[in-house]
């Protein structure tokens, strides 16, 4: 792998993480994002499995995909072949969770089954594919992806527990203030446009 090929893969992965992040620029997963950000330690449980969901699933999708659906000209089944590869491991998560960690399988409670119909999920694998993105730039693309999103519930997280015990307009309180929290979040992230910009 040459020094261009190298670069262009750690530029989707940065670029994945802040300018083209998937719950603040490209506006997906944006239910668990809100719901799930009240407590610090179920973001951060949510983050840590939608990393591993989003990356298992883009690398397997891309696999799947180009190895089996494209060889045999099925490409218009992608939608309803990335859906199950998700729920399959979404269900692998679920069961790891209940048996290593009940506190935390408790505390996502219905939000982690919803990682199967998280949009964000399937709209990395489908940029993938409109992307035309390489084995290697599907790997970086999927890890930053993740790490995008973890890292904006983590941080709304930490922001609204510190507002937990601020005075808050009672007409903002709840999803208006954590929407006005978003907005500013977003703008924050797409302030780095200058430096990483997505390639394709």
């Amino acid at each position: 792998m040459d020094g261009s090929a190298m670069l262009n893969i750690l530029v989707i992965t940065f670029s994945a993480i802040f300018t083209s992040n998937i719950v603040l620029t490209l506006f997906l997963g944006l239910c668990p994002f809100i719901a799930v950000s009240r407590e610090l330690k179920t973001a951060v449980g949510m983050g840590g499995a939608v990393i591993f969901v989003l990356f298992s699933t883009c690398v397997l999708n891309w696999m799947i995909y180009h190895w089996i659906l494209v060889p045999r000209e099925l490409e218009s089944l992608r939608f309803i072949v990335f859906i199950v590869t998700i729920a399959a491991f979404v269900q692998f998560v679920e069961m790891i969770l209940d048996r290593y960690s009940p506190t935390l399988y408790q505390g996502l409670g219905i939000f982690l089954p919803l990682i199967t119909v998280n949009c964000a999920i399937l709209g990395a694998a489908l940029f993938m594919i409109i992307r035309n993105y390489s084995f290697l730039e599907t790997l970086g693309w999927g890890l930053g992806s993740g790490i995008g999103w973890a890292m904006a519930i983590v941080a709304m997280a930490g922001i609204r527990s510190r507002l937990a015990n601020n005075r808050i307009p009672r007409g903002l309180q709840g999803p208006g203030i954590t929407l006005i929290i978003a907005g500013f979040m977003a703008l924050a992230f797409i302030g780095f446009t200058g430096i990483f910009q997505a390639t394709r």
